[in-house]
């Protein structure tokens, strides 16, 4: 597509394209990226307009009709489910009298996985949607673009158009070649590997583990995480922000992407955790539980994810956003990365300032938890 002008388009939802046409772009190493995953977020009424996540993504299409680059962009009437926190800076705008609402949003829904933002077959492609996405603000008068989570690799086409830089982190299991979860508790001082070992035992005292994917998963597995995943949404973000018919949307179409991990007592579910796998690391997305068992939340959802990992070959657990905690339990902190296109000068220049002394600030926490880490110095 050399010297030809570049047209960009925005459509009407990730359902309304080709599937095919759609992963040929996207790949298939990330299935968070892929149709079937953000159709389902779409069919399932879970991201849409009347939840505050209207789809629009952003395509541009090569000589034979089929799009060669797209972004999957979503318009926001609040900053619910993002994991990048700008709150502030909308209460900012609002004071001074703008309309910070209804802004861009580059991401996948409610899932803080740092991954591409620009599904471009042509690496010369992915400006034109950097500036497609920044049009697309101006002409219709939005405050802002957030392209959040982007992978480490994309972070300088962003800051090259002159977006905003944010970084934040998170906590990632790293597998070093161990070939069972003893080998990666031989990497630990001998407190914490006592430490560990005597949370799995109580965990799991009185309880039957089941890893279920592909063919295995039914209906009644998805009714019974229903219940754990209401209980964890109330609690932490007032509603859940999925459906319940996207468990099943997503059953349907990517059923051998997911692992479901459930905790048996007399062979009925009593908690869960559901991960996606991709083609290098585990994805541990929801976790919920209808009793207080001691240490369960850290056995399904980081111990038995670090046990799939390393049967599976992979490279990586990712535990989603925040929480100290995972850092005891073998996770290491990570840098994660945001950009943030601003329309208005003035706006632009203060959170500028402001971020520029929040990395520096992220910098030094990400030093001073990783001396915190339980592994052997030396």
């Amino acid at each position: 597509m050399s010297g030809e002008p570049v047209v960009a388009r925005v459509g009407g939802g990730v359902a309304e394209f080709d599937a095919a046409a759609w992963d040929a772009c996207a790949g298939t190493d990330d299935p968070f990226l892929g149709h079937a995953f953000l159709s389902a977020l779409e069919e399932s009424g879970s991201a849409t307009a009347a939840t505050g996540w209207r789809p629009l993504p952003i395509a541009i299409d090569g000589p034979d009709g089929a799009p060669a680059a797209l972004m999957p962009a979503w318009l926001k009437s609040h900053s619910l489910g993002e994991y990048v926190f700008d709150h502030g800076w909308a209460d900012a705008w609002e004071r001074a009298g703008g309309d910070y609402y209804p802004k861009l949003q580059i991401a996948v829904p409610f899932t803080p996985v740092p991954g591409r933002r620009l599904l471009a077959k042509e690496p010369a492609l992915a400006p034109a949607l950097i500036a497609a996405a920044e049009r697309l603000v101006e002409a219709n008068g939005l405050s802002s673009a957030h392209a959040t989570f982007i992978a480490p690799e994309q972070v300088s086409l962003f800051e090259q158009a002159g977006w905003l830089i944010r970084a934040d982190s998170q906590f990632h299991w790293l597998n070093e070649g161990f070939g069972s979860f003893e080998d990666f508790l031989g990497t630990m001082s001998s407190r914490h590997r006592k430490s560990i070992r005597r949370e799995r035992e109580r965990a799991v005292e009185g309880l039957e583990i089941v890893h279920l994917t592909g063919s295995d998963l039914r209906e009644a597995h998805w009714d019974a995480f229903w219940h754990f995943y209401q209980d964890t949404g109330a609690r932490k973000w007032g509603h859940p922000y999925l459906t319940r018919a996207c468990f099943s949307l997503l059953g349907e179409r990517m059923a051998d992407r997911l692992l479901l991990i459930l905790a048996l007592r007399d062979g009925r579910p009593i908690a869960g955790a559901l991960n996606v796998i991709g083609a290098e690391a585990l994805y541990g997305r929801y976790w919920g539980a209808l009793e207080e068992v001691p240490f369960l939340h850290f056995e399904l959802c980081y111990y038995q994810a670090i046990d799939a990992a390393i049967a599976r070959g992979l490279s990586r657990a990712e535990a989603g956003a925040q929480g100290r905690h995972k850092l005891a339990r073998g996770y290491r902190p990570v840098p994660t990365f945001s950009a943030h296109y601003l329309a208005d000068p003035g706006f632009r220049r203060a959170v500028a300032d402001f971020l520029e002394r929040e990395r520096a600030a992220v910098v030094h926490e990400i030093h001073a938890l990783g001396e915190m880490t339980p592994f052997k110095r030396g």
